[in-house]
């Protein structure tokens, strides 16, 4: 599992060893262990019910585990609470706000309560609002009238303000149209290098795009955890090639040493000339070119429109690891 180097003297920004919570007969979460590093952006993914809320709101410091360590910046959430949530800006998934207040009157007021200095709370509300693009659009707004975009970012700002350095987001772009969503992750990628950000979601694609490592939780356990190329190796097993051609399934095979399971997945767009939509999965071991198989299938007399290996995405990551686990426990 790679990770970031530390820039505060090899100590995590956020560490958690043998994490448990029961709720009743409910186990939330067992023995988790992870870090995050200064600087690091990891997404935190996982099935509904997986434990990642509860795992957050551990380090936030708003549910006490029944066993393990959490520490923020070196700090025990459990012992030095305080000290600890002074290093800590959190957002929970239902990012709970007051209506009646306008932007800059709440943001303002959540700083006088993290103790940021009186001198500083006006300079702070300001870089927090710019950082979130509220200044100049949503600053004397009432919050009950903004758009769930806007609110998401009032809830960042939130978590910002104090200048923390760390940031946990909890599903952060729920809810939000494509175009917040784009502005949610320029916003979070704006973060790296300088403050830790643990952020869970269900948006895959956005994990993929702003994170530089991942874990993934299932059923209360850590399942998986490393940069999106270091699970592509260890959870994808084969190679993916898409072919759109006149060749029969058998002659793909074939070209390809008959080291391939092919299936037709449709006729192309039009069905000209019989072409059809193949997927040919290759053992991820196997040494095959996709240039030979076209080549093979033009000499043999068949017409190739298109054939390209399909990249393994997160989503196909997350379904393989998870899988596993529940194999796992069958």
């Amino acid at each position: 599992m790679s990770s970031a180097k530390s820039d505060s003297g090899g100590v995590p920004a956020i560490e958690v060893r043998h994490l448990s919570k029961t709720f009743g007969n409910v186990r939330a979460i067992s023995d988790v262990s992870f870090a995050v590093q200064p600087g690091e952006i990891v997404g935190f993914l996982g099935p509904n019910g997986a434990g990642k809320s509860t795992t957050m709101r551990v380090l936030a410091g708003l549910t006490q585990a029944d066993r393990g360590v959490a520490r923020i910046c070196g700090v025990s959430v459990a012992t030095e609470a305080l000290r600890a949530k002074a290093r800590l800006g959190y957002m929970p998934e239902n990012n709970p706000l007051p209506e009646e207040l306008r932007v800059i009157e709440y943001l303002r007021w959540r700083a006088k309560l993290k103790n940021v200095p009186r001198r500083e709370i006006a300079a702070r509300t300001e870089a927090a609002m710019e950082a979130c693009d509220l200044a100049r659009k949503a600053r004397r707004k009432l919050i009950g009238a903004l758009s769930k975009g806007f609110r998401q970012r009032v809830g960042i700002a939130d978590a910002l303000i104090a200048e923390p350095d760390v940031v946990i987001l909890d599903e952060p772009t729920i809810g939000l149209d494509p175009h917040q969503i784009l502005g949610i992750r320029s916003l979070i990628r704006s973060l790296r290098g300088r403050k830790a950000v643990l952020i869970s979601s269900h948006i895959l694609p956005e994990i993929e795009n702003v994170c530089d490592r991942v874990i993934i939780i299932n059923g209360g356990r850590i399942v998986a955890a490393g940069t999106p190329q270091e699970l592509r190796g260890e959870f994808i097993r084969a190679r993916t090639f898409r072919a759109a051609t006149t060749a029969p399934a058998e002659k793909i095979a074939e070209a390809a040493g008959g080291r391939v399971s092919v299936e037709e997945i449709a006729a192309e767009s039009g069905g000209e000339g019989g072409m059809r939509v193949f997927e040919a999965r290759v053992p991820a071991e196997e040494e095959i070119r996709g240039e030979s198989i076209v080549e093979a299938l033009v000499r043999g007399g068949f017409a190739v429109r298109d054939f390209h290996e399909k990249r393994p995405t997160l989503e196909d990551i997350f379904i393989a690891a998870t899988k596993r686990s529940y194999d796992v426990k069958e």
